[in-house]
């Protein structure tokens, strides 16, 4: 037998032992065990240490609140850090570990940290981490030096780098009613809906439905809680229109009742089932939520709360009664409501000797003394506990004479002996998933507890959510819903009558014991009592600045233990009530997910691979792809031995001297089409498309609402009422939904439909001195002359006898040509062009080259207009329309976005002759050993072989200005500094002849 475990008792299965080990050890238990509870069942009291202190921890609570024993479990080589104790069901083989010590739990070098007092107060990072070192590290900032040491140290559990090779799952679930929780209120909820015929789901974070009811000492309907329990859920058998999910923790609630939830499907098994998922993320849509999520009992606030030893009164009365252990020999009970009273009774009759209930109300009632003679326990009201002793486990405690309305102690300290030391502050409803739904909770003075908010979702409470505290009286606030028990035999099912506690267990309003000694508030972050008090000090009013700068309530413990107790601390500071203070809004996620569930199937490299219709005949010919956004695009197409900077170099002078093609399918195509096309468009860009005849292309630049560069591209008119615009490829996707944004709410009565075409399009840009001739060879229905097809002109005709739309346009600064074809006879068009230019030595050419030519010509991409920079600064200010408004015409010439000091759009060419880097800094004093009076920055650079020069573009201040000026590239991550000379953006055939020739 187990040091720890009753003889009889508890829902476990006392037949089967299970094996596991706890950092190293090896220890037994049985079916059924938490790890918290077979560890507690062996004599272990020591689970964890603290995040900041490293104060040794003991458990504190039964259940998903659990703030200190959080543990590290291994699956050969994968490791899953800060789970809760409480919340592992055994197995054989299961193998923890503690977390946050070193070298060991029992002996940790951290808790020196210990000795640093005020030094590791609430918000100490902030104070001592930003001033500069002096010594022989003089010049660095503090933090830069102590940031490894810090961030070793941070964090509690350490997350593992081994592949995660469990399964995980999505599902998808539509329901009339959502049931979360499944006590007694739950399970009426659920059984009432199921019986009127709806889509029922009942939701249970624990194994076992019943909630409380599977351990409570209750009677509910003159049966054991437990049985009554059993029965209830047994009634959903036959019934085929409801879900039950035991092991599912419903996390979040969002909009139009969706909510999120995580199933454990395997977690506890120790060979999960072929194909069996470990986790199973739902999104539940349901038309009515019934939240029965139960109460949390508050701890209290006093020196040496933490110690290993002390816990939630409630937890214990649990591992009596559902796992059969005992928390100690000797328990003392600290309470300031009627509910410990229960517990005391319950820990009696298992087995334990209950030395003393101390009671901070000075008068009591005659059924709670009358508990307390049953108990064999001495009562000590009007006292308080003020301190604890021992070390890594409780030995006793103190308590003095205590005045509940002014908070003074008086007396001398009384000490009592105790292993085990018992905790209620009162209890606080679970509204997290209310909270998260959209309104802020309300105070209850009389529960000293927030309440649920008025819905303002379709959702209902029922039980302790509404603060029905140990009673079931009222069971269902779906009564007012109209939803009716009924039992399985189909005639009424009575509301359950309860035998309940004498009393209430409506808490006097004290949290807090003022006493000398750390008096913990968050056990999961170290936050004290005086961490709150230091909050307000320092300026901190706001419950939400309270919250950061203390991180009381943060991660995993989201106020379940802290919230109540922190707020009662910060009002008493401030002066005013608690519901004055107010209380913070909790966020999803309710308790941790496994980021393998958020994923589910979505699992390895899950970026989009947008291929082209050449895609294939790219790899078959030696093309080394690159990712362009979602496009995989050809960089170079290299030979034997060549680097990237050789291939592009002969990819791009061979097209100058020759000709080139490159892919540019990914280009964005909308479809922009109907009677006030022309006028949409006139609004849309910054120039006139109006008046643009058919048969015609115009380059055309957007800008934002607020006047800054939006995106450029050509737009096409193939008829009256007919456009076909052009994009860049990075933005096709967001000028698609500036569109119809603008036709949809802005201008709704344009009759104007867009479409986006990209994916239908192939595309082929031929460009360089032989290009016409190389068109003229393979294209009928149509010649490509000068006079045919001049600049921004478009034919139509045939390549290889598939029907083809070219356009005479040039990127590349050469004269060029675009061709496009439906996506399905891409590469037979590519393919016939090739064959048409090999007498001509054409050459096929990838996106280095392409910008290699681009930055030599000066034209601009995302690398310029990258939401910051306007039409002037791109030097296209001869674009913008002086006879007609546009989009972001009335914002284009704000003070700021004409200041004569802006960064403007200027060429660079490197001095000595070295590479330049995009990002690198442009100064005009070179300081190496301190960088510093930025004039501006290099947003795309290359080897141009037309100039047989390292140039690049830049942004530069006052640009235009500075033309044939010197200055230095300043890039210090990368070592290069150097001279360089400011000129035009247009390096090569700055008027146009070649394009135009």
């Amino acid at each position: 037998m187990s040091p720890r475990r009753t003889d009889t008792g508890g829902r476990i299965d006392r037949l089967r032992t299970i094996r596991f080990t706890f950092d190293g050890a090896s220890y037994t238990g049985h079916a059924g065990d938490t790890l918290a509870s077979a560890l507690l069942a062996n004599g272990v009291s020591l689970f964890g240490r603290s995040f900041k202190y490293h104060r040794p921890r003991g458990v504190l609570s039964a259940g998903v609140e659990e703030p200190n024993a959080l543990v590290t479990v291994l699956r050969g080589e994968v490791r899953e850090p800060n789970i809760a104790a409480t919340m592992i069901e055994i197995y054989d083989g299961l193998t923890a570990v503690s977390q946050n010590r070193f070298p060991s739990l029992s002996w940790d070098i951290g808790a020196i940290n210990q000795l640093g007092g005020k030094l590791l107060s609430a918000g100490f990072y902030y104070k001592t981490f930003m001033g500069p070192v002096v010594g022989p590290l003089k010049g660095t900032r503090f933090w830069m030096f102590c940031e490894h040491f810090i961030r070793r140290a941070a964090g509690l559990g350490r997350a593992g780098t081994a592949p995660d090779t469990a399964r995980y799952e999505r599902m998808n679930a539509f329901c009339d009613v959502l049931v979360v929780g499944s006590g007694p209120a739950g399970l009426m909820a659920a059984k009432a809906a199921t019986d009127q015929g709806a889509r029922v789901i009942l939701a249970e974070l624990e194994p076992h439905f019943g909630g409380s009811a599977n351990w409570s000492g209750e009677v509910i309907d003159d049966m054991p809680a437990a049985d009554w329990a059993a029965r209830a859920a047994g009634q959903f058998e036959g019934h085929d229109n409801v879900r039950l999910l035991p092991r599912t923790t419903v996390w979040g609630y969002y909009d139009g009742n969706t909510l999120a939830a995580l199933e454990r499907v395997t977690d506890h098994k120790e060979n999960p089932g072929k194909g069996e998922p470990r986790h199973r993320y739902w999104t539940i849509r349901a038309k009515t939520v019934v939240l029965a999520t139960g109460s949390f009992e508050r701890p209290l606030v006093f020196p040496g709360n933490d110690r290993p030893g002390v816990m939630l009164a409630h937890a214990a009365e649990r591992y009596a009664n559902e796992y059969g252990v005992l928390p100690g020999d000797r328990i003392a009970l600290f309470t300031n409501n009627d509910s410990a009273y229960g517990t005391a009774l319950a820990l009696k009759k298992a087995g334990a000797a209950i030395v003393a209930i101390v009671d901070v109300r000075p008068e009591l009632s005659s059924e709670m003394r009358k508990l307390a003679s049953e108990a064999e326990a001495e009562i000590l009201s009007g006292h308080a506990v003020v301190a604890t002793e021992g070390g890594k486990a409780l030995s006793g405690l103190k308590v003095q004479r205590f005045d509940m309305v002014s908070g003074a102690l008086s007396g001398d300290a009384r000490s009592i002996h105790a292993d085990c030391l018992l905790m209620s502050g009162g209890w606080s409803p679970t509204i997290h998933l209310a909270s998260q739904a959209g309104a802020r909770a309300e105070w209850n003075e009389a529960l000293q507890a927030f309440l649920p908010p008025k819905p303002t979702q379709k959702w209902i409470g029922a039980g302790a959510f509404n603060g029905h505290f140990k009673t079931l009286e009222a069971i269902l606030d779906g009564r007012n819903a109209g939803l009716s028990a009924v039992g399985a035999t189909g005639t009424p099912m009575a509301y359950p009558s309860v035998e309940s506690l004498p009393g209430d267990s409506q808490p006097a309003p004290v949290f807090e014991i003022k006493a000398k000694g750390k008096s913990f508030v968050d056990f999961q972050h170290d936050v004290t009592a005086e961490d709150v008090r230091l909050a307000h000090r320092e300026g901190f009013v706001s419950v939400e600045h309270l919250k950061r700068y203390t991180t009381l309530g943060m991660a995993t413990d989201q106020g379940k233990n802290s919230n109540i107790p922190g707020l009662a601390i910060m009002a008493e500071a401030l002066g005013k009530p608690i519901p004055e203070v107010g209380t913070t809004r909790f966020r999803p996620p309710y308790s941790a997910v496994s980021i393998g569930s958020l994923a589910a199937e979505r699992f390895g490299d899950l970026k989009p691979e947008r291929l082209t219709p050449m895609h294939d005949w790219h790899i078959a010919n030696g093309a080394t792809m690159y990712a362009a956004g979602l496009w995989y695009r050809p960089m170079i197409y290299g030979l034997s031995g060549e680097t990237i900077e050789q291939a592009y170099v002969r990819e791009a002078k061979a097209t100058r001297e020759s000709a080139g093609i490159v892919d540019v399918s990914t280009l964005g195509k909308i479809a922009v089409q109907g009677p006030d096309a022309a006028e949409f468009l006139d609004r849309v860009y910054t120039n006139m498309f109006s008046t643009l005849a058919v048969g015609k292309a115009r380059y055309g630049l957007m800008l934002r609402e607020d006047g800054l560069a939006f995106d450029d591209g050509t737009t096409w008119r193939l008829g009256e009422q007919d456009f076909l615009m052009t994009t860049t490829t990075a933005n096709a996707g967001k000028v698609m939904q500036h569109l119809e944004y603008f036709l949809d709410v802005i201008w709704p009565e344009l009759k104007v439909h867009v479409t986006s075409v990209t994916d239908e399009w192939a595309g082929a840009a031929v460009g360089g001195p032989k290009a016409r001739a190389i068109l003229a060879a393979c294209v009928t229905g149509t010649a490509v002359d000068n006079a045919t097809l001049p600049f921004m002109g478009i034919v139509r005709g045939k390549i290889s006898g598939v029907p083809v739309m070219i356009c005479r346009l040039s990127f590349s600064g050469e004269m060029a040509f675009e061709v496009y074809c439906g996506a399905g006879y891409g590469t037979h068009v590519w393919e016939a062009l090739i064959e048409a230019g090999k007498p001509f030595g054409l050459v096929t050419y990838g996106l280095e080259a392409l910008g290699t030519m681009r930055i030599e010509k000066g034209h601009v991409t995302g690398a310029e207009i990258d939401g910051r920079t306007t039409a002037r600064d791109l030097h296209l200010d001869w674009m913008l329309s002086k006879k007609k408004p546009f989009i972001g015409s009335a914002m284009m010439d704000r003070e700021g976005l004409i200041a004569p000091d802006r960064l403007e759009l200027v060429g660079l060419i490197a001095l000595d002759n070295r590479p330049l880097n995009g990002g690198a800094h442009v100064v005009e004093v070179l300081d190496e050993a301190n960088p510093h009076d930025s004039i501006g920055h290099i947003t795309a650079c290359c080897y141009s072989p037309a100039l047989g020069k390292h140039i690049a573009l830049a942004l530069i201040k006052g640009g235009k200005a500075r033309h044939g000026s010197r200055a230095f590239v300043s890039d210090p991550l990368r070592n290069r500094f150097g001279p360089i000379e400011i000129v035009s953006n247009h390096f090569y055939d700055p008027d146009g002849s070649r394009m135009h020739g």
